[in-house]
């Protein structure tokens, strides 16, 4: 198994350093894989000149799977916009044909009051967003800025072929079929013709999962809903641009947004794996960042790439048994709990592996 290590930029090579430790330890009790390390986002601008350089898409297109910590900085936010580290992001995930991002939120008992909710209303969280995650606004075309009639004007490109829609109905739905059935996909509809067709592809692609209950909600009753009543809620799928907004507001519910990982896969197992949050500059090199979200990645890697289940459910009870025995990074750190860094955080998660 051979996985590519790209800890990137501000808290990225912190947080990734300690998921590699958990991996390591699994690797002495025989599990074989061989990491290589490379640069994305604003590393590699620094290095080379580019978000991502040529070197570092050889090693991902040979790797089996990525292991990715966080781009971007605020250094980096006046440089043009082809050589801003967002771009190294993006384009690994096109080279690498990334289509299918899952977020799984999920509440651990022992943070129900870390959650910015009521724990009677969060209590029992458990929700898997599916997002789409190559087409949509972020990557159609035309866009730019430009000016018209003597001012600035900026325009991007909603666009999503049946084909694309198709593709990752059928990832939401298998997802569905492993949980409890019931899949919500979001769209807008009522405004936009290029989600009258999302929901019109989802609704045709339902007739191969009969048994999978499919129901349908516009984006901003589905952000009102995730607050409301979030455990209505199993599966969701959407778009990149909503599911990017409505994956990030279902990490609040957690606690934290340093506890949500994700997978990134394409049509067969290869994955890039990070967790959902930034590059955190602020924080970098300060020890105090949270590593569960990576860690957790991590876990999502052996199961989803390497077939790995059982050391994937090790990992996951290690972080379990580090929450239950009190161990909290700042970012989830209440009163009577034992305050750790990030080194710490890892040292906890190793004990328990």
């Amino acid at each position: 198994m051979k996985i590519a290590v790209l800890a990137g930029d501000g808290i990225g090579p912190e947080i990734v350093a300690q998921a590699v430790r958990v991996l390591e330890a699994l690797k002495s009790d025989g599990l074989k894989f061989e990491l290589e390390s490379g640069l994305l986002g604003g590393c590699a601008v620094d290095a080379t000149g580019e978000p991502f350089p040529e070197a570092t898409r050889r090693l991902v297109v040979d790797a089996d799977a990525v292991i990715l910590g966080a781009v971007g900085g605020p250094q980096y936010d006046t440089l043009p916009r082809p050589l801003r580290p967002e771009r190294g992001l993006l384009g690994i995930r096109k080279a690498l044909n990334l289509f299918a991002n899952l977020r799984p939120a999920v509440l651990y008992p022992e943070l129900a009051n870390a959650s910015t909710l009521k724990p009677e209303i969060v209590a029992g969280l458990d929700i898997l967003i599916v997002r789409e995650l190559t087409g949509d606004i972020y990557f159609g075309e035309p866009r730019g800025i430009e000016q018209r009639e003597g001012q600035r004007v900026g325009f991007n490109t909603m666009i999503y072929s049946e084909a694309e829609i198709r593709r990752i109905a059928h990832v939401a739905f298998q997802a569905a079929r492993k949980r409890s059935r019931r899949l919500c996909s979001v769209d807008k509809m009522n405004v936009l013709e290029c989600t009258q067709l999302w929901r019109d592809v989802v609704t045709e692609t339902a007739k191969a999962y009969p048994d999978i209950e499919l129901s349908h909600m516009l984006v901003d009753n589905a952000a009102m809903q995730l607050i409301r009543d979030p455990r209505q809620f199993d599966v969701m799928v959407t778009g990149n641009m909503f599911g990017d907004i409505l994956s990030d507001e279902a990490s609040m519910l957690t606690g934290s947004i340093g506890m949500l990982p994700s997978a990134s896969l394409d049509e067969g197992t290869k994955g890039m794996y990070e967790p959902i949050h930034g590059s955190a500059p602020d924080l970098a090199g300060k020890d105090v960042a949270n590593p569960l979200a990576t860690i957790l990645s991590a876990a999502m890697m052996l199961r989803y790439t390497f077939d790995q289940e059982a050391e994937a459910v090790r990992i996951e009870d290690a972080v379990s048994k580090v929450l239950a025995q009190g161990y909290r990074t700042r970012d989830i750190y209440e009163p009577g709990m034992k305050k750790v860094g990030t080194t710490g955080m890892g040292d906890a998660v190793l004990a328990n592996i």
